[in-house]
């Protein structure tokens, strides 16, 4: 049963008198065989208030994975944010993630076999519904007060057990490295008095205008168009926008793409150019003061988060430019974080994921154990097994100085 149909999803009357992260409801679940068998996780959902954009109470759920063995010392919650990257509630990590559900074309199954990385550390991990359940892709804020969300209800759901000073990490890539991005920003004002050891934003979208203008026309072009109609949901500007230059063709394109799977969508509206679908230019649209005012708001990098980062981004990268994201590093460090920039120079955009994965993992692992971070820049060929990287990550691991 998709979410749009399923009860579970279904905000109480009272939603505006609970405080954000109040646990509505709960129930134990079932993940696919393959995915969870190894670690003989426990899995449950949790329903919880939240916040939306425009800062009125939502409902929101998030996947908590239990793993069968617990840490070896205190317990550690990750959150991670998956790469929904998609409009309909078919590919929510919720419904992906359960036995029977038909979500072959999402990516959230995909990205659990880098999740049990963490469950192998006795991690509890929460994986939260990010988008909401307009599937409003590419967003801003609200990812974050999802996530933070999805934590504190979390840390108060009996059966986890686990202590409101629990130590917490973030950790996405590509579109779930940007609703990680937007987790660290809104953390120190929205939840600070969680406890987050650190974030890794994998290959994060570093400047939404520069992806929309880049990726239209190419074989990725399907991922703009998803965000045009993820972003129409909630910016009433770009709804009327659209309304007003859309073409016949636009409006069907658009209609169709809400209702695909991610992976369906990038194949079929591969080299799909968007001035096709609209009557001036999309850069002319873009240009207008109300869509300037919207890119601006998408941009991420003005909110200083109060935690170390760890950013890894390959260079040769086809979906995500390098330059955004060497240009988010600079903001951020600007705003005084500290940033470890990991620029590897042999991986693409879809196996930096997996070649990542060991290097988060440990990352993490000493930020849990309270070591500072170094906060240095490094480009590398990402899972060689050099001397030289040996040494990197004996560097990265050594407080500085």
């Amino acid at each position: 049963m998709l979410p749009a149909d399923d009860p579970f999803y279904a905000p109480p009357t009272d939603l505006h008198s609970l405080t954000p992260g109040a646990l509505i409801r709960s129930r134990q679940v079932d993940l696919k065989d393959h995915w969870a068998s190894q670690h003989r996780t426990q899995a449950w959902q949790l329903a919880y208030r939240s916040t939306d954009l425009n800062g009125q109470p939502c409902l929101a759920v998030t996947t908590i994975v239990l793993p069968r063995k617990a840490a070896h010392t205190e317990p550690r919650l990750l959150s991670f944010q998956c790469a929904i990257d998609a409009v309909t509630s078919r590919c929510f990590p919720s419904y992906a993630l359960r036995k029977g559900a038909k979500a072959g074309r999402a990516i959230a199954p995909v990205e659990f076999f880098v999740v049990r990385r963490a469950l192998a550390k006795g991690w509890a991990v929460s994986i939260p519904d990010h988008e909401g359940m307009l599937g409003a892709w590419g967003a801003p804020r609200e990812p974050g007060y999802r996530a933070l969300d999805g934590i504190r209800a979390a840390l108060a759901f009996p059966a986890l057990e686990l202590a409101a000073d629990t130590p917490i990490g973030l950790w996405g890539y590509s579109g779930g490295g940007l609703a990680t991005a937007w987790t660290a920003e809104m953390a120190p004002t929205y939840a600070p008095e969680l406890n987050i050891a650190g974030a890794v934003l994998g290959s994060p979208v570093g400047d939404m205008a520069s992806a929309l203008l880049r990726l239209d026309g190419g074989f990725h072009s399907g991922l703009p168009i998803m965000v045009i109609a993820g972003l129409r949901r909630v910016y009433p500007a770009l709804d009327r926008a659209i309304e007003e230059h859309a073409t016949y063709t636009g409006r069907r394109e658009l209609a169709e793409i809400e209702e695909l799977p991610t992976l369906d969508a990038v194949r079929k509206f591969g080299h799909h150019d968007i001035d096709d679908y609209l009557d001036i230019p999309l850069a002319d649209l873009l240009a207008q003061p109300e869509m300037v005012e919207m890119m601006a708001d998408l941009q991420l990098g003005s909110h200083a988060p109060d935690i170390p980062l760890l950013v890894v981004q390959a260079v040769h990268d086809e979906v995500i430019g390098v330059d955004d994201i060497d240009r988010l590093v600079d903001r951020y460090r600007e705003l005084g974080t500290s940033v470890t920039y990991l620029r590897d120079q042999l991986s693409e955009h879809y196996s930096l994921l997996a070649l990542s994965g060991p290097t988060a993992v440990g990352w993490l692992t000493r930020r849990f154990e309270g070591q500072p971070p170094r906060g240095l820049t490094h480009t590398i060929i990402a899972g060689q097994r050099s001397p030289r990287l040996r040494r990197l990550a004996k560097a990265l691991a050594r407080p500085e100085s």
